[in-house]
Parts: C-alpha cells; structure tokens; sequence
C-alpha cells in the first residue's frame, strides 16, 4: 500500500490559493470514496471538497483556518489494500501526477491538462482496453466533473451492449471547461501599468476601541474593489425611471405567479430582461478589456450581486440570460440566491459574468455608484421603487399624477465606454421599463 496526495482543488481559473474552512474526518478515521473531506473557502466560492480515493486518514497537513495554495498537499491518504480495489505501485505513482499518463504502455498520446484519475478508474480502464483519448471523453459525474468508478463502470457496461455513443454526449468534460475558461477571466489583468505602490497610512488605536481582523472573505472582497478602482477609470450615470406599468403588472400577476410557480414575482427578472435585451443592441458593454484589445463576448451572462447572512457579497450568475423567458429568470435568481445563502454555490455559478446588477433598492436607498466587476466593463445599479407625484402628458394636456418612479445608476468602464455610449445604453434600459406591457 502507498500513501496518496489529497491537493488543494482549484475551484476556478482565475482563483490560485484556498483556505480550509473545517474538517469534517480526522486523522486516523477510514474514508470512502466520495466522502467529503473538508471545506474550502475561495475568492470566489465555497465547496465541500470530497475524497478521490478509499482509504485512511494518516495526516493532515493544512489546519483549519489555514491558507494553502492550489496544488499543494493537504492531507495524505493510505490507500485499501484490497484485492479488487488494489493497484500496483507503477499505478499509484501515474494517479499521483497532476495529468495521468496514458493507460496502455503502447499509447504516447499527450494527456489532457488537469483532468486526475483514481487508482480503480485507471484499473477498470485499461482492463477494458479504453485508451486515454476515450477516458478523456467520457463525462463525469464527481466533483468538478471527476471520473467516478461508478461513471467508468457504467460506461464500459454500455460500450459492451453497443451503446458507445453516450461517450459523444454534448455535455462538457471538466478539461473542456478548462481549456475555455482562461479568456473569461485573463481581460483585464494586463490593462494598464501598476501605479506606483502606496502604503495606507497607519491608524492609531485608541481607548476602548475594538479591532477586529477582516474574515476571509471580506479580506478578497476589499482586495478585488481596490483592485477594480485600479484598473478601470469608472465614470457613473444616473436616470430616473416611471415604472408605473411595470409596478401594475407585478400587482396583477404576482398572487398567481406564486401558486403557479412556487415562488415570489420580484422586479429583479424584469430587470434582467432589460438589461440582456439593452446588451444584444450595445455588445460594446457586453465586453471585457485586455491591454489594447476590447474582447466582445458572445454570451450574455448577467451576475446579481446577493448579500449573505454573514455580511459579505457574491455574484452568482445567470448564464445565457437572454435566451430565458421571464419565468426562468425569476426561477434562476431564486435558485441562484437560495443557494448562495446557503452556501452552496459550484464553481460554474459563479464564473464567466458578462455584466453584473446591484440592488440598492432593497435597503430603500435611491441610487448608489457600484464599483465594476472585473474583468467586465459595466455594472448597474437599481434604485428604491417610490410614489412621487409627476407631470402627465395627456390628450387634454398635462395633468399631476402619482406615479412609481426609481433611480438606475450605471458605473463603467472609461477605457472603453464613452459617456455617448454609457447614457444610450442606460436610457434603453429605461426604455424597456417604461414600456412593460402590463
């Protein structure tokens, strides 16, 4: 038997360390695969990290609370010794490696790029004469697309019946995932020269004050709005809005939205709506910046900011917004939000945000200036739905009518989005409100 490296999992491309939150097995307990081992709190998000491997618990090398970078070794597992799970030590030694090596001895393929097999997957694998461009296809159904053994079984159990085309299906291998990923989160990085570095003023303590150090998370959170303020030259626009028909049409569905849906009619999927309509006409704010070069993204994937239970924010994200009715709009932010608070949001939630929205209006403020989400170029801000008496144009004339109005601030980037550009898109935004066929 030989002992195997449990390794800081990289929970995203752009994210580089992680830092263990709990353990939930201690040194000596015997594990199953698939046993969750531990907690990892990252810049981005916080998974409970399970066991690739059947084994003992021999050491646990970063402590709770404790920082460690990707790829290092965490804990170290003594792997089973028996017969139908055993390999040989050439076996453990290539599962070891950050990319397996091919199974058959005569195959010389290059391995793809972070994709870790188990022991018994490597095993079964080569028993049934799979070679490492076919295990490299076939989907996964562990954490972050892992192979399970249970996956490889299934699969040979149907290669066998003739059934291989399940190998081809359309969803995404986890190195497929990998090798797209890079362009969402390198814009942005190489924009500018860094300033000369600055060093914040010391703050003197006095009597009876009380310092508290920044939790984890609150400690990325500071880092990535300095950094933002850094790279962007951000310029903020407001415009009031009547959303009186938007404001009736919630009045009129939402008690049978609720018993038809299961869930509460907001005014945040309206304003997805909008805002993903306002994007296919302006893909200059749908875009991200890269040095000289202004990347223009395909999809439409619009984050809402959620705060948590313990103070802090994350942007979950709803991908291909524009291609979802309005009805799975609300559903995505309700299931998004619930499991944000939850705290139970996967890598893929968080990833590959195109442009982000903040809601000030649930605190019953009127407008804020949000700091830009990098590496996108714009992030807006809605305001507080108030009564506020206004001038009506009418057939007869004008006319004072109570009417809903609110406040839509848009930050954005300077570099690439002009104010022509930043107050056309905001003003279609409005537009589309305004007009909400009640």
């Amino acid at each position: 038997m030989s002992k195997f490296e449990i390794k800081m999992p990289k929970l995203g491309e752009s994210i580089t360390e992680g830092t263990i939150m709990k353990w939930s097995v201690k040194k000596g307990d015997v594990i199953q695969e698939d046993e969750v081992l531990f907690e990892v709190s990252t810049a981005k998000v916080s998974a409970e990290i399970p066991s690739p491997v059947a084994g003992t618990l021999v050491e646990i090398l970063v402590q709770e609370g404790e920082t460690a970078p990707v790829g290092a070794v965490v804990a170290l597992v003594l792997l089973e010794g028996e017969t139908d799970d055993s390999v040989s030590t050439d076996d453990q030694n290539t599962a070891n490696k950050e990319s397996a090596e091919p199974v058959p001895a005569q195959h010389t393929e290059a391995p793809v790029a972070d994709r870790w097999y188990s022991p018994v997957v490597l095993r079964l694998a080569n028993e049934a004469g799979i070679q490492q461009d076919e295990l490299n296809r076939i989907p996964g159904t562990g954490f972050e697309g892992r192979l399970s053994k249970k996956d490889i079984k299934d699969y040979i159990e149907i290669k066998q019946s003739g059934k291989t085309s399940v190998a081809r299906k359309e969803t995404k291998t986890a190195s497929e995932q990998k090798v797209a990923v890079p362009q969402e989160s390198k814009p942005g990085t190489t924009a500018a020269p860094a300033a000369p570095a600055k060093t914040a003023p010391s703050v003197p303590v006095g009597a009876g004050d009380e310092v508290k150090e920044m939790n984890f998370v609150r400690r990325i959170i500071a880092d990535r709005m300095v950094e933002s303020k850094r790279i962007s030259p951000h310029v903020t626009t407001v415009i009031e809005v009547d959303v009186t028909k938007l404001v009736r049409w919630r009045d009129k569905h939402k008690d049978d939205f609720k018993r038809q849906e299961g869930i509460n009619l907001t005014y945040m999927p309206a304003f997805v709506e909008a805002v993903s309509k306002a994007l296919i006409e302006f893909p200059q704010v749908n875009a991200s910046v890269d040095g000289y070069n202004v990347i223009l993204k395909k999809n439409i994937n619009v984050g809402i900011a959620v705060s948590l239970n313990d103070g802090n924010l994350i942007v979950p994200v709803i991908h291909n917004s524009d291609r979802l009715s309005l009805s799975g709009l609300a559903h995505s932010i309700d299931s998004l939000a619930l499991k944000a608070r939850a705290n139970k949001l996967s890598a893929d939630d968080i990833q590959g945000g195109t442009f982000t929205i903040t809601n000030f209006g649930s605190f019953k403020n009127i407008f804020g200036t949000p700091i830009i989400n990098q590496p996108e170029v714009a992030i807006l801000a809605v305001g507080y739905i108030e009564k506020k008496p206004a001038v009506v144009e009418t057939p007869e004339g004008d006319v004072i009518a109570i009417r809903h109005k609110m406040y839509l601030s848009l930050s954005y980037d300077h570099r690439i989005i002009d104010g022509s550009l930043g107050g056309a898109f905001l003003k279609r935004v409005a537009d589309y409100l305004e007009a909400w066929e009640a």
